[in-house]
């Protein structure tokens, strides 16, 4: 066979070979090793529970802030404790994917099957909660369409998703994990940012 017939075959069988290693809603789009890419997902997939510690600034339109964040996570319920963002005072999320309650110092707590439309309603930021418990760890949330850049150590160097952008500056060695370590969050006139000064990841017994 001719090497013209044989590099478009050679061509498509890559391209199909790095196709395979992605979700079927991820599309990639620079940098990094697609098979390198599963291999990191597949190690940070299985962390459902952790403990989280650090530090968050917020902007949006006439306000910022900054302040300290504790997040308890297993499996499906969290429990997310802010304090001194806004000048809000302390501020805690918790809750599953049935109900989530927050609570803002001086006010009664209020309880929603929508984290979202909660905390929309009641602090006016419009997050998306459930892509959160993904985006933390450098995964895109799989119920949606993302594009993906790499770094070159192909972990995600920037997500975007669901009308959101995030941006992965820095990673941690946890164990024998990457996490990542500061990122930036924008979308919808609300930028975030975290650096985690304390990971805690509990892999499944």
């Amino acid at each position: 066979m001719s090497l013209l017939r044989t590099l478009p075959l050679l061509l498509l069988t890559l391209t199909l070979g790095a196709c395979s290693s992605l979700h079927q809603r991820e599309t990639l789009e620079l940098g990094g090793d697609a098979q390198a890419w599963k291999t990191h997902r597949q190690q940070v997939e299985p962390i459902r529970s952790w403990e989280l510690q650090g530090k968050l600034g917020v902007r949006a339109p006439g306000e910022s802030g900054s302040g300290t964040l504790f997040w308890l996570q297993r499996n499906d319920y969290y429990d997310i404790r802010l304090s001194g963002p806004l000048g809000r005072g302390a501020t805690r999320i918790q809750g599953d994917d049935q109900q989530t309650t927050l609570e803002v110092a001086g006010r009664q707590p209020v309880s929603a099957a929508s984290a979202e439309a909660l905390l929309e309603q009641q602090i006016g930021w419009r997050l998306p909660v459930e892509h959160l418990l993904w985006w933390v760890r450098g995964l895109p949330a799989p119920d949606a369409a993302s594009r993906l850049q790499l770094d070159t150590h192909s972990r995600l160097a920037r997500l975007s998703q669901s009308g959101w952008t995030v941006e992965y500056s820095r990673y941690q060695q946890v164990g024998d994990v990457e996490l990542p370590q500061r990122l930036q969050i924008s979308g919808h006139d609300l930028l975030l940012t975290l650096v985690v000064t304390d990971w805690k990841p509990r892999l499944p017994e």
